[in-house]
């Protein structure tokens, strides 16, 4: 079935100048029409807002906003390529990147739905349950991931843990025990200091939770729980955007799993240390 951008391209001889007009820039940053007015586009392509409705009916669209979901559904995030170099080939403003970027994110979350395994999930949160400590580790872009996983687990009470320091780490797998939890953080899993300690970690008898994308690396092969995050990115990339997206989405999952589970018994402590702030700010 021809993508509906395909079908603008092929349209284009076949419609008159101000709807060409309209079909070209769509099909330049097809990422930022829905996000549009009729206004917005009319400014942008130089032409007139009835020129826009013209134009929708044109290529089989009865309204400008019927249009805009049914491109929002058809652009994928494989199109987008936002966080190759390929970027560098499109003359966006700054406004137009903050559309794409929205759009990269939103649907990189979305895509979770479809990566997750709801048995590994609940595995995982029964393991965090009964956990004594919980070690998070991840670098580069997985470092954020694990960063804000310590502090949200910490806030709850947990014995929590993580450093970019990869020799600290070392030092400190040998005091885990089957009682732990190390949550090895990698969106290709493939990652050599991840791999190490997740192995280490294991050897020690803790249990590996693997927050790593869908496709069978050695992280996911060897984990003992697999949370997958779908593939939204390159693996040459400019940074860890989309990615970086899902796997904080997963963090906030097991987050307020856990809170479900163990909130009444920690609220006060939440209370003491927001008054502590409320105090630190006077």
């Amino acid at each position: 079935m021809k993508s509906l951008v395909s079908k603008i391209e092929s349209s284009l001889p076949q419609l008159s100048e101000a709807e060409r007009r309209i079909g070209e820039y769509i099909i330049e940053r097809p990422e930022a029409i829905p996000h549009m007015t009729t206004k917005e586009l009319s400014e942008k392509s130089g032409v007139s807002e009835a020129s826009i409705i013209r134009f929708c009916k044109s290529i089989g669209i009865g309204s400008f906003k019927s249009f805009k979901l049914a491109l929002l559904k058809d652009v994928t995030l494989t199109d987008t390529n936002l966080t190759d170099f390929s970027v560098l080939q499109q003359k966006d403003s700054p406004y137009d990147l903050f559309h794409k970027i929205i759009y990269v994110n939103k649907s990189a979350i979305e895509s979770c739905a479809d990566s997750m395994d709801r048995k590994e999930l609940a595995k995982a949160v029964e393991a965090l349950k009964n956990a004594e400590k919980v070690v998070f580790f991840g670098v580069g872009g997985s470092s954020t991931a694990a960063v804000d996983a310590q502090y949200k687990f910490t806030k709850l009470g947990y014995h929590s843990i993580t450093s970019l320091d990869f020799h600290y780490m070392l030092s400190l797998i040998p005091h885990l025990t089957e009682k732990d939890i190390f949550v090895a953080i990698s969106t290709s899993g493939k990652t050599k200091d991840v791999l190490e300690l997740s192995r280490f970690a294991k050897k020690r008898g803790a249990k590996v939770i693997a927050l790593t994308n869908i496709n069978k690396s050695p992280l996911y092969k060897e984990a003992d729980i697999r949370l997958c995050t779908p593939n939204v990115e390159q693996d040459f990339r400019i940074g860890s955007i989309s990615s970086r997206m899902t796997q904080l989405t997963v963090i906030d999952t097991l987050y307020m799993s856990m809170f479900h589970h163990i909130g009444e018994k920690v609220v006060q402590k939440y209370y003491d240390a927001r008054a502590e702030m409320e105090n630190l700010r006077r």
